[in-house]
């Protein structure tokens, strides 16, 4: 596996978190109870995976290395597309988080910017997965050297083997929702 294999590999359980926050959104819409230990979980697996882990790993590993050696449409590219979109997905959480407290200090009309958020969320990173998956890593994977390749796989696995252990806890988080909403027949 290369270190872009890996990244699209992240982008699949990054989706399946995806699919979970449209579930949650739809209960809230329904008017069933929101449980915030369950959202800051969905959360913790958003800032932590899918921005900490997986977000990192391509602009301080990958974007770098494709602006160094592809030059200027490369730097366009990553600086007015792909980290334009990291920075939107940031500003969706962060505008979720000040809606679910402000919920929390009883304010129902919340519940509306908590479901715009996540739904424009998960808007954004199903359009931004597809564009990096079927554009910008086959793009590197054209046009890097073999060697930025080989450097660019070892800087990814010594990411991951550094990482392992909040990999994991993301990964048990993702796990557990997923069994609960599968169990209710609503995923």
């Amino acid at each position: 596996m290369t270190g872009i294999e890996l990244m699209r590999e992240e982008h699949k359980e990054i989706k399946r978190m995806l699919k979970i926050v449209r579930v949650i959104s739809y209960k809230i819409l329904k008017g069933e109870e929101l449980d915030f230990q369950e959202f800051n979980r969905v959360i913790y697996f958003i800032s932590n995976y899918a921005d900490n882990h997986h977000h990192k790993k391509e602009e301080e590993i990958l974007f770098d290395k494709m602006i160094e050696e592809l030059g200027p449409l490369a730097k366009t590219i990553i600086k007015s597309g792909m980290l334009v979109e990291h920075d939107f997905g940031r500003l969706y959480i962060r505008d979720l988080k000040v809606a679910l407290e402000s919920l929390k200090k009883g304010d129902e009309s919340s519940k509306l910017d908590i479901i715009a958020n996540a739904i424009s969320y998960t808007h954004l990173l199903e359009r931004h997965i597809d564009k990096e998956d079927k554009v910008i890593y086959k793009y590197a994977e054209r046009e890097l050297s073999k060697n930025t390749m080989t450097i660019l796989d070892s800087e990814c696995f010594k990411y991951e083997e550094n990482n392992l252990e909040e990999k994991n806890k993301c990964m048990a988080i993702l796990k557990k929702l997923e069994k609960r909403y599968s169990e209710e027949g609503v995923l």
